[in-house]
């Protein structure tokens, strides 16, 4: 029962109590009733105090759990606050260290790149160096080799007397010998045309024609030009190259018609059945 009908009943048993007074003033009933009545009262002020004491502790209570429910949401705030700032700050390590490992990444695959092309480099440098070394010892080995070989006349006489004798193996030595120690003068390109001789006697026209070509093409007025692209279409004829044999020897007979290679190069078209002209 609330406090507000507590005072209304009170209020309304004195009402009662003031109206029945005078008709029951010596009852004993009225005696016993104000009694109540009195102790109705007192026990409505009890209630009415136990109320406001009860009503203030639990105002007190609700004020303080207040104040504690606000401390905690501050210290909630707070703590989101500095979480946040630390997801931030850490974000931001994360960012610089990212960017440290990206450049140092950068740094390396540059270094990386650098070591490559030095490395090149120095392989070049060997590879040249080896190369040059090798050239230096060749050219030391032709020297050692030319100082110790015979005089160039000696040499290219000993060839052609041994060629002369049938000594076919003896003579391509020298022969070679010659070419060799001595590639660069007039005797050489004699010395290609003798060893296409001596293939060709042994049937071996490709080499042959490969000999006879060395004179056409580095001794082109030597005295044995003409000799050397005679056989050298004799040469691809035996190889079953006719038609380039035969241009051969045309040229042959254009070029030096008066020579005896070119009265051979007639005679070894007409028993081919071809003539001497291109076009005829």
């Amino acid at each position: 029962m609330t406090p507000r009908r507590y005072s209304a009943l009170l209020a309304l048993l004195s009402l009662l109590w003031l109206t029945l007074a005078p008709a029951w003033a010596a009852s004993k009933d009225m005696i016993q009733l104000q009694t109540q009545v009195q102790q109705l009262q007192e026990q409505m002020t009890a209630m009415q105090r136990s109320f406001d004491e009860r009503m203030g502790v639990m105002k007190n209570l609700v004020e303080q759990d207040t104040d504690t429910v606000n401390k905690l949401a501050n210290s909630i705030a707070a703590l989101q606050a500095s979480l946040q700032k630390q997801q931030g700050d850490s974000a931001a390590r994360v960012d610089q260290v990212s960017g440290q490992i990206q450049a140092f990444n950068d740094s390396i695959d540059e270094l990386k790149a650098r070591l490559a092309k030095v490395s090149k480099q120095l392989d070049d440098m060997q590879s040249s160096q080896q190369s040059l070394a090798a050239q230096q010892a060749q050219q030391q080995a032709q020297q050692q080799a030319a100082a110790q070989a015979p005089p160039p006349d000696v040499l290219y006489n000993n060839a052609l007397r041994d060629y002369n004798g049938g000594k076919n193996d003896v003579a391509t030595q020298e022969f070679s010998d010659y070419i060799k120690f001595y590639p660069n003068t007039d005797l050489a390109g004699n010395c290609y045309f003798y060893l296409g001789e001596i293939q060709f006697r042994q049937g071996n026209y490709q080499q042959a024609a490969q000999n006879y070509d060395q004179v056409l093409q580095n001794f082109p007025s030597g005295t044995k030009a003409a000799s050397a692209q005679l056989k050298k279409g004799f040469s691809l004829i035996e190889l079953g190259k006719q038609e380039d044999g035969v241009a051969e020897l045309r040229h042959v007979i254009q070029r030096y018609p008066k020579s005896n290679e070119a009265l051979q190069a007639r005679e070894r078209l007409r028993k081919l059945g071809v003539t001497s002209r291109s076009g005829e």
